[in-house]
């Protein structure tokens, strides 16, 4: 061993960002703790289709879809861009403290906002064809169809296959990479979609 070795640090394990994390402790796909909130907000529902009270009906329709907006651009808009900056690292651990949340929160708010608001719709005639701009609630129909179907039939499988990537001994931070890009990239054509959604609702709203 010559004396230049001896004064070149040498690079240790923990400096190298390995292609494989290993699995942190007390991980769960579905957070238990959650789910009484989410039955809570079910039941609620349940109980306004049932009483089929117009504000009630109006309250779970209007901030059910603004939240499941707002999580939308904010997921394809902002967070986008900064996960795609991070190391792979930090995505990993960024990535299991937001998807499971995500298991509960998304379907929940879809299935909110498009029950609340087909009752509502027919609750005040909107779905009648013989309303004014039945037009526009078709083609509000429509977007939120085509949302629906990308947030429970893409999201949501992207987001549970990256939870079961993350559960393995050594998950691979290339394929959980793979699979953020894609959640990331439906949830803003869906977060596009529903800046067309609040046209039509606010065209409504004003006519």
């Amino acid at each position: 061993m010559s004396i230049r070795d001896l004064d070149e640090p040498r690079a240790r394990p923990a400096d190298v960002a390995p292609a494989r994390q290993e699995r942190p402790s007390g991980f769960q796909v579905v957070p238990l703790r959650g789910l009484p909130a989410v039955g809570a907000v079910l039941v609620a529902l349940v109980v306004v289709i049932a009483t089929n009270r117009l504000w009630a009906l109006d309250f779970f329709h209007v901030v059910s879809g603004a939240m499941w907006t707002a999580l939308d651009l904010f997921l394809g808009f902002v967070l986008g861009p900064i996960l795609g900056r991070l190391t792979v690292p930090a995505r990993v651990e960024l990535t299991r403290r937001l998807m499971p949340k995500m298991v509960l929160i998304m379907p929940t708010l879809v299935v909110c906002t498009l029950a609340a608001g087909w009752q509502l719709a027919r609750h005040i005639g909107d779905i009648q064809a013989t309303y004014s701009h039945h037009a526009w609630v078709v083609a509000s129909f429509v977007v939120v169809a085509v949302m629906a179907i990308i947030a429970l039939g893409l999201l949501e499988p992207a987001n549970i296959a990256v939870l079961f990537e993350l559960k393995k001994p050594r998950p691979d931070g290339t394929v959980i990479a793979k699979l953020m890009r894609r959640f990331i990239f439906t949830a803003g054509i869906t977060g596009a979609m529903q800046v067309a959604t609040l046209i039509i609702m606010t065209r409504l709203a004003t006519t």
